[in-house]
């Protein structure tokens, strides 16, 4: 009775192992021959993509796979939110968990360097020859808790919304109302430069930005200060000590007098306010 296919692979694959265990597989030209295929293979897809996008598209006219270039960059702009690739975005909301500076440092060197230092490790604490996934239940739950963390973290990264200068100007009536500058033409031009000039990325006002890299909260600052001091600090912090925040030079004395202004009246919220 004829075997069926079954078994003659079963025998065909055993004689392979057998032949392998004993004579082994040369690098060459073996592996060097299915290595050279493949590069070949995979520079012929970048070659033949390339060759699509070069011929499919026309300058800003987008073809299959985009334009040659975009409309140049705005350097003035100041709702552009720089975020990070999206194979990033798990960290990047990681660090948003965090305040600056009390537990910031878990997020950005302690978790992920334990990750890591766990991930090299494996090969050395696990060293049980089981495999199957139903009779490893504490590697397999760590498994799907990690890839349920990371993809509910580059979810949240990717749908976390930033508050442009454009809504945060919606702000300024009720900071005006708050810090007592109703009606106050300079001071409420400053605060309108303020709420869209970035300020917010770093530092807090009534309520409100990111309080990143240990700005501080400037809802009471002038109570301290006036405006011509805010004027000489906003040109060169640097000269007052400040080597993270950058010049405002850029912006013009007439638009750096409003901003003095601006926090020279942000005393903190008035009474009966």
């Amino acid at each position: 009775m004829a075997r069926d296919l079954g078994e003659l692979n079963r025998e065909d694959f055993a004689r392979y192992k057998d032949d392998v265990k004993k004579e082994g597989k040369p690098f060459f030209p073996r592996a060097i021959f299915h290595d050279t295929v493949m590069s070949l293979v995979v520079v012929g897809v970048i070659v033949a993509l390339a060759a699509i996008w070069y011929y499919d598209a026309d300058g800003v006219k987008p073809g299959i796979l985009g334009p040659w270039y975009t409309e140049p960059a705005d350097p003035g702009t100041t709702d552009f939110v720089p975020r990070p690739d999206w194979y990033f975005y798990f960290l990047f909301y990681l660090l948003r968990i965090f305040r600056w500076p009390e537990t910031v440092f878990i997020a950005t060197v302690g978790i992920p360097t334990i990750c890591l230092v766990l991930l090299i490790g494996l090969p050395f604490y696990d060293r049980r020859r089981e495999r199957r996934p139903l009779h490893r239940p504490v590697a397999m739950v760590a498994a799907v808790l990690t890839i349920l963390s990371m993809a509910v973290l580059t979810w949240k990264g990717a749908t976390a919304k930033e508050a442009l200068g454009s809504e945060l100007v919606a702000l300024v009536p009720t900071w005006a109302d708050e810090q007592g500058f109703t009606g106050k033409e300079e001071p409420t031009k400053g605060a309108t430069l303020f709420a869209q000039s970035g300020c917010l990325n770093c530092h807090t006002y009534l309520g409100s930005g990111g309080g990143n890299l240990g700005a501080p909260d400037l809802s009471s600052i002038g109570a301290s200060n006036e405006a011509s001091f805010f004027v000489q600090y906003l040109t060169n912090p640097a000269a007052f000590g400040n080597n993270v925040m950058g010049s405002y030079a850029y912006l013009g004395e007439a638009n750096l007098a409003a901003l003095g202004a601006f926090l020279e009246a942000s005393k903190g919220p008035q009474s009966g306010n």
